[in-house]
């Protein structure tokens, strides 16, 4: 007997960041974007990592109980500067203030994602950590920068596809796309096994 193929489902990504959907755009296949309207907070004594696991579940569950037959993308990021979490600045003052703590320092970031589907039993989650050391940054400098490449939505204060790439010693990563909001090589794994791209569906 010829095993049939596994149903398509719909794909949603939980998320209305451009940087998110536009990434998730590489790899080709059709999907929709929602809000999931989660609390952000970071839970008393929380790690950053573990804060940024339990958004990204948070948020792929909150739209999967939207839409029970269809899989669901959830991601979240956190910036740390040792325990501390760095935010998006908002502005100029505070990302000229989070790249002057963060000059000659270690930056992580751990980038959470999960997939869910509900009525396909699918349930996986990974953390990818991005190490960024920064070059020692002058205040003119940081000054420039901030206001030629405008980070003012992004956690760390700078645009690792823009100029922000000129500020570090190294990025050490096995995925590059993770610093930008969205581990495509994971991403793309989860989404084979859960047959919404063609391929080996044992990733």
């Amino acid at each position: 007997m010829t095993e049939q193929p596994a149903p398509a489902r719909s794909l949603w990504l939980a998320s209305t960041s451009r940087h998110r959907r536009a990434l998730l755009e590489r790899l080709g296949v059709d999907f929709r974007c929602e809000s999931p309207d989660v609390d952000e907070s970071r839970a008393p004594g929380e790690a950053p990592d573990a804060l940024a696991r339990r958004l990204a579940l948070a948020k792929a569950r909150a739209v999967a109980e939207r839409h029970p037959e269809a899989i669901v993308i959830g991601a979240d990021q956190v910036c740390a500067l040792g325990d501390r979490v760095l935010g998006k600045p908002g502005d100029e003052s505070t990302a000229r203030a989070q790249l002057t703590a963060e000059s000659g320092q270690t930056v992580l970031f751990y980038t959470a994602v999960a997939v869910v589907g509900l009525q396909a039993g699918c349930w996986r989650q990974h953390v990818d950590e991005t190490r960024c050391v920064f070059r020692r940054l002058g205040s003119t400098e940081i000054a420039a920068y901030v206001a030629a490449d405008r980070p003012l939505d992004c956690a760390g204060s700078f645009r690792v596809e823009g100029r922000g790439i000129a500020l570090f010693e190294r990025i050490e990563t096995i995925d590059p796309t993770a610093l930008i909001g969205l581990p495509l090589i994971w991403v793309a794994a989860a989404l084979r096994a859960a047959h919404v791209l063609p391929g080996d569906a044992a990733g």
